[in-house]
């Protein structure tokens, strides 16, 4: 659950922690970053007819698991978009829900009786602490309480922000105490520190009467917050109205990726109509690559058309040397934005084409014409990294020695693992895309100079883009031009854009080629693989230390985003739509057993394809959500039109 500030409350089923970003209260200090983990969950125990029991769970060192309250759940669901558990305890059953307010660090527990013969005493223990999100504490800090009988108020020493636990109905009594050594399983699969120790300012207590439903509210916020009961109407509202913009045929799974895009929209900094896209939850922040790749699919394809237009003249704001930024500082500050990417600017011009295709926004148009002229002018003449254009063929050069400028960024130390010096085929696919949008805004607003220009660039490009052809594989060379004068001739996914995107430089048979060359080497059922398991180097599972799991990054790994561009590219080719829908199928599984409602960022190239990485990624929920909602308007309204 999210708050379009960067906060989330995350977890397990069970209740029990298993990684340091698991957290009933991660607040975003500074929005959308500064992640700092307040409350790291509450702990709850009935006592029903003389009968004491525990309904969450705890793993230590050693392995002990205590409680193990997950026997009594009855069930788990996400019910409109908030995940409800449902506790039995002999005839009573109890019904809990976790969610955050909007554009609030301030999340909800909220606690119903649906049935019992008698009242039922809930006593509920808060585990706090202060750190951030990547972190692990201990038990060094200083945690100052204040408290009263309905409330307690932590406040760390300053600059730290205080923030405060209360409950609607019920009492509060203080009993400090420090709990040592909670274990984080996933942290040490991940080869990284899995030990924390939290603090328990005391515990609340309330009495349940059957329908007549408590909530227990932790916030940092210093006004005081809504009512839990107003908040869960409000959000129920607004999911409602999400799922209105969705075609009858939508499977259920569909309309939980539409509630799930809403997690991703945040805003940025203290200006309301500044909007970002977080990357990826629990650890990616804002980055310029994943909200343009991530737009089209959270926002236009959803009528979110006010969201889009706010997102892209968010980005516009930040473009310098013809560049727009790869990702900001995890913290807050005045730490300048980082421009190492080739391809996050490219993928502007097709998300704001892709929103003036469902929009008439003439106004937006004209605004941005002159950023994205500046973008073309500065590509051409060159800019950071080695980023220029190549006289001698009109191709696009991109990188330097130790850089990684595209979207297989994967670096560890120094060590770069998919540098991809040279003219990578995505970044040149888009650069024909931009210069073809340029051109035709231009065109609509008379601009005769630079439609002129951009059409002259792009007829050079499109006539040598022919070079990226591989005749030996049948498919596109990944890299033309490398560091040594080499082409890279890997089977990759890179090659998919090629036939994705808009504008298509490739004859039909080139296409139909690729994209059966990307379905034979590539493809698993919950995305294109990184790289062919028949070429050296190729890693088929994502585990180990942070270098490890760096090096197998783009090395075999399958990326879930790549999907959607896939299930395009073959309707493009071979124009059956149920067909390219089934391909989106399996996802439908995976959204009902990872993180639930969403999808996770990567999976094992191996099988069984074991999901990995961020468990809840914008642009694998956007391309796929996108993808579906396209191929299923084909199938009602047959139309070859990609846009």
């Amino acid at each position: 659950m999210t708050n379009a500030l960067g906060g989330y409350a995350a977890g397990t089923v069970a209740l029990a922690n298993t990684r340091r970003y698991h957290a009933f209260l991660m607040a975003s200090m500074a929005p959308p970053v500064e992640r700092t983990l307040l409350v790291s969950k509450i702990e709850l125990s009935v006592e029903y007819q003389g009968r004491q029991v525990d309904l969450t769970a705890n793993e230590f060192l050693g392995g002990s698991i205590s409680p193990q309250g997950f026997v009594h759940l009855e069930s788990f669901a996400i019910r409109s978009g908030v995940p409800t558990w449902r506790y039995a305890v002999g005839d009573a059953l109890l019904e809990t829900q976790i969610f955050m307010a909007d554009a609030a660090n301030t999340s909800y527990l909220r606690m119903e009786l649906l049935r019992a013969l008698a009242p039922v005493r809930i006593t509920l223990k808060p585990f706090v602490t202060y750190r951030d999100y990547h972190g692990h504490s201990r038990g060094t800090l200083d945690l100052g309480l204040n408290s009263d009988t309905t409330m307690c108020r932590i406040a760390p020493p300053s600059p730290a922000r205080a923030f405060r636990l209360m409950i609607s109905q019920g009492l509060f009594t203080a009993e400090p105490a420090w709990y040592w050594n909670f274990w984080h399983r996933e942290e040490y699969q991940r080869g990284m520190d899995a030990l924390e120790d939290l603090w328990v300012p005391g515990f609340f207590c309330t009495d349940l009467q059957v329908s007549d439903p408590v909530f227990l509210t932790a916030t940092c916020e210093p006004s005081t917050p809504l009512p839990g009961a107003e908040v869960l109407e409000r959000l129920n509202a607004h999911n409602r109205r999400q799922l209105s913009a969705l075609p009858e045929s939508a499977p259920e799974w569909i309309r939980s990726l539409t509630l799930a895009a809403d997690q991703f929209l945040v805003r940025r900094g203290t200006d309301l109509k500044a909007l970002s896209v977080i990357a990826g939850y629990p650890w990616f922040a804002d980055w310029g690559r994943d909200t343009m790749i991530s737009l089209p699919g959270l926002t236009t394809a959803l009528g979110r058309y006010d969201i889009a237009a706010a997102i892209l003249k968010t980005y516009a704001a930040y473009i310098d040397r013809g560049m727009l930024p790869n990702r900001f500082s995890d913290g807050a500050g005045d730490a300048p934005p980082e421009y190492n990417t080739a391809d996050a600017t490219l993928w502007m011009f097709h998300a704001l084409d892709d929103y003036l295709q469902a929009r008439r926004d003439t106004e937006l148009a004209q605004d941005l014409l002159p950023t994205l002229i500046s973008i073309i002018h500065a590509h051409v003449a060159g800019t950071r990294f080695g980023i220029k254009v190549d006289p001698k063929d009109g191709l696009l050069r991109a990188g330097e020695s130790g850089t990684q400028l595209t979207w297989m960024d994967a670096k560890h130390g120094d060590t770069t693992f998919t540098p991809r010096v040279g003219k990578p085929v995505e970044i040149n696919a888009l650069w024909l895309n931009a210069l073809d949008v340029t051109a035709r805004l231009a065109g609509r607003t008379k601009n005769v100079a630079e439609k002129s220009f951009c059409l002259s660039l792009l007829e050079q490009a499109q006539a040598n883009f022919g070079r990226f052809w591989n005749a030996q594989k049948n498919c596109l060379f990944d890299l033309l031009d490398g560091e040594g004068g080499d082409h890279d001739g890997r089977v990759r996914p890179n090659q998919i854009f090629a036939v994705s995107l808009p504008y298509c430089a490739l004859p039909p048979d080139q296409m139909r080629a690729v994209v059966d060359c990307c379905g034979r080497e590539l493809l698993t059922s919950y995305g294109l693989r990184s790289l062919g398991p028949q070429e050296p180097g190729y890693i088929g599972r994502y585990e180990g230390d942070p270098r490890q799991r760096d090096s197998a990054y783009h090395m075999g790994t399958a990326w879930a985003w790549l999907l959607g561009p896939y299930a395009r590219a073959h309707f493009r080719v071979y124009g059956n739509a149920g067909f390219a829908l089934s391909l989106l199928d399996p996802i439908a599984q995976h959204v009902q057993s990872a993180c639930m409602g969403t999808i996770s960022e990567i999976f094992d190239g191996d099988a069984p394809h074991t999901a990995r990485g961020c468990f809840a990624q914008a642009w694998s929920v956007a391309e796929i959500l996108r993808a579906w909602l396209f191929l299923a308007r084909q199938l009602s309204t047959p139309e070859r039109n990609l846009r």
